[in-house]
């Protein structure tokens, strides 16, 4: 396919474009994203997850989906961008992308511009558009939230997570001018914690960050998810929670950042 010019900053597009990232693996970002994609569904919102980690998908992974159709096929022309785009459990859409692909480890102009092309061509077709990206601040990961209209930090409480959250907000600061990172703490072990971190990072943010700039970083948190032996349940059968085991602690809660998210 022939993708467009590149555009600097946010595609100013009608539906909502989020970027769903994370300083490090591990801490429940795509998990997160399938089940907010189905609790918006739910709500009889359009909804597309687009697994933005490029090389390291698992999205099919927790959808429990077979990928006939990658975006590594979109980009190479075997395959349009229509039939790439299929139905998952819980009422959404999915874009998935092919995993273990080296080439897509850096970005390069090439996907740089197929990657934006794929982006302007789905966001007029949904009312929101999640981008499960990878975690850290690759090259990579660092376009794809450039695409995106607002940002959703997922973090826990661990001191490892919260070192790697803060050092993606100043990056996001620093080189795409983000003012505003909505925060989700996945993985509390008590009421309150969540905001307990929120503050922590605002204040380190604060003291290293904000001085610098002319406007300052604010964090916003939608909510927290309590530790849940039924998150564990699910990801092991491959489910979504809010299917399985809607009224587990995890899923109240999942529902009431949804409540929370930016329209």
């Amino acid at each position: 396919m022939t993708a467009p010019t590149p555009l600097s900053g946010p595609i100013p597009a009608s539906p909502r474009i989020m970027a769903v990232t994370s300083g490090k693996g591990g801490v429940g970002k795509t998990f997160l994203s399938a089940n907010l994609a189905a609790a918006l569904a739910r709500g009889g919102r359009r909804v597309l997850v687009l697994d933005a980690d490029l090389g390291l998908a698992n999205l099919d992974v927790v959808l429990n989906l077979v990928a006939k159709v990658t975006l590594h096929d979109v980009f190479t022309g075997k395959h349009t961008l229509a039939e790439a785009i299929m139905p998952a459990p819980g009422g959404f859409s999915v874009l998935l992308a092919g995993s273990g692909m080296v080439e897509y480890s850096r970005m390069t102009p090439e996907v740089r511009d197929q990657l934006l092309g794929v982006v302007q061509q789905v966001a007029p077709k949904f009312d929101h558009v999640l981008l499960d990206t990878g975690a850290g601040i690759s090259d990579v990961v660092l376009y794809t939230v450039s695409l995106a209209g607002e940002v959703l930090l997922v973090a826990t409480p661990e001191p490892t997570s919260l070192t790697d959250a803060y050092a993606t907000i100043k990056v996001l600061a620093t080189t795409q001018g983000r003012r505003r990172i909505h925060l989700v703490v996945n993985q509390v072990r008590r009421p309150g914690e969540g905001r307990a971190v929120r503050q922590q990072l605002q204040l380190v943010v604060d003291r290293y960050v904000n001085n610098t700039l002319e406007a300052p970083v604010r964090l916003e948190l939608l909510g927290e998810i309590p530790s849940d032996n039924a998150v564990r349940d699910a990801v092991q059968r491959r489910q979504l929670l809010l299917e399985t085991q809607p009224g587990a602690p995890a899923a109240v809660a999942l529902s009431a950042i949804v409540g929370r998210m930016p329209t």
